[in-house]
């Protein structure tokens, strides 16, 4: 029988398995396993972490219209999710440091509590700056939540349960994509949008008492010192920054720009880290040969070429293919819907099993890709022949990184270093984060380049569509490359 062991609240000495409440052996370490008696309260806790971290993306998103008619700020509007976006990638670099401070029980209290904290100043705001100094604040807090749920499942479940606990946390944000717009448009249709951010901090201080009663208290104290990685942090903030300024332009010089200062600060990011004393992501990062920089590499371009084609899809529908608002954002979220559906089913495979989805899953998503550059430049009425291979290609998309993803976050933390296991967590978050600003930003950029503001209409659109999907069918591929060197090295 598997013998690893589940910390206490004591602290995180190892205590034999059989002394709780649900004996898990590898062989039984099923769904039943994950989600029946004390592991199923711990699962729901760090998995309703996850989900009000993106449920309040969504809904967020959806009531933003009406913030802005209601206190202004037109012209800040992108940057609600500019600052939320950074914020969370600082949440989730600092929360190693905070595990190890304050424990698995401290740390979510303090991640809830800061997200609340966010969401009251958001509820509260006269004005946009103000709004924009909760969304931070919210970010910060969500960033935490979304990095300690993946850092906690190695702390408080054993390893055979690792790939379904992953593929349920990871699961939630195509639940967050289905609920978060539904409720986000009941506010936002009722005129009370403030009472979204207040409902989302009483959800914070429930999640914050559930893991106070369920999750271990303060660790044992580790001879191991750990710091924050100032510079890399600094860094990495300016690189998207940068990245987000330059595709929020329709000017190519403008892009062009904005991605070369991304990429020099990147260059800078790698030769900081190469030298820092207190590490942002796990050792061997960036050497290439090494299984973490493989990992990494194939989780980014699968986020980003999921993330490049969701973030259109919706207004593609609407305006080429006649879909109102909420069924082209329905219609939409079948790739978030497809991500869960594939973490779940593909999370159960065996090692042989495994090795197999890691590269099925990018083929699926070259294949969705290619499905949607040919489908959705097309101009239609918008009926079940033209809607239903579109929905295929969606689906495609979303079950290629979810079949793919609780396996590469497995690897992830078997390959780090011993020490390293909370900054693995999360860094693997931060790559997450990271991945999905700069996809989102690349597909600005395309999508301007091709037409979408200039000439703008039905043709521009039909273009922008056509060049997003064309060009970024290319980052799947890259990911067969980067997927296959994985199971050579993993």
């Amino acid at each position: 029988m598997n013998s690893r062991v589940v910390p206490t609240d004591k602290d995180l000495q190892p205590v034999p398995i059989a002394a709780l409440s649900v004996e898990v052996e590898r062989r039984d370490a099923g769904w039943a396993a994950l989600l029946y008696g004390a592991n199923g309260v711990r699962s729901l806790a760090l998995a309703g972490g996850v989900a009000l971290h993106a449920v309040n993306v969504y809904i967020a998103t959806t009531i933003l219209p009406s913030v802005i008619h209601d206190i202004g700020g037109l012209d800040l509007y992108a940057w609600n999710t500019t600052v939320f976006v950074v914020a969370s990638i600082l949440g989730a670099a600092l929360s190693a440091k905070l595990l190890r401070g304050a424990g698995p029980r401290g740390a979510y209290a303090i991640a809830a509590a800061v997200f609340a904290v966010g969401a009251l100043v958001c509820a509260i705001s006269p004005s946009m700056p103000v709004m924009l100094l909760g969304r931070s604040i919210q970010g910060l807090g969500g960033g935490f939540l979304f990095a300690l749920a993946y850092a906690m499942i190695r702390l408080v479940f054993d390893e055979a349960l690792w790939p379904r606990a992953m593929a349920l946390v990871s699961g939630m944000w195509g639940i967050a994509t289905l609920v978060g717009p539904a409720v986000g448009g009941i506010f936002a249709e009722l005129g009370v949008w403030r009472a979204a951010f207040w409902s989302l901090a009483l959800a914070a201080i429930a999640f914050a008492a559930l893991a106070a009663t369920v999750l271990p208290g303060r660790q044992a104290r580790s001879d191991q010192r750990s710091g924050v990685p100032v510079k890399q942090l600094i860094v990495l903030v300016a690189a998207v920054l940068a990245i987000s300024a330059g595709s929020a332009s329709s000017d190519l010089a403008w892009n062009i720009g904005g991605i070369v200062l991304a990429v020099a600060l990147t260059m800078l990011l790698v030769a900081a880290e190469r030298r820092a004393r207190w590490k942002l992501l796990s050792t061997g990062a960036f050497q290439p040969a090494s299984a973490v920089a493989a990992l990494y590499a194939t989780m980014a371009l699968l986020a980003i070429t999921v993330t490049s084609g969701e973030i259109f899809v919706p207004l593609f529908l609407q305006v080429l293919h006649g879909q109102s608002p909420l069924s082209a954002g329905y219609l939409a979220a079948i790739m978030a819907a497809g991500w869960t559906a594939g973490s779940i089913a593909g999370s159960g495979a065996g090692e042989r099993g495994a090795r197999r989805l890691i590269v099925a899953g990018p083929l699926l998503e070259v294949a969705g890709m290619v499905g949607l550059f040919v489908l959705v430049p097309k101009v239609s009425a918008g009926g079940l022949m033209e809607l239903a291979p579109m929905c295929v290609a969606f689906l495609a998309v979303g079950l290629g990184v979810g079949v793919t993803w609780p396996h590469l976050m497995t690897r992830a933390f078997k390959a780090a270093l011993p020490g390293e296991e909370e900054l693995a967590g999360a860094s693997l978050t931060t790559i997450q984060l990271f991945a999905t600003a700069l996809g989102a930003a690349l597909a600005g950029m395309v999508a301007n380049a091709g037409g979408l503001v200039d000439p703008g209409g039905v043709a521009g659109t039909a273009g922008a569509a056509r060049w997003l999907f064309g060009a970024f069918a290319v980052v799947p591929l890259l990911c067969v490359a980067c997927s296959r060197r994985v199971i050579r090295v993993s």
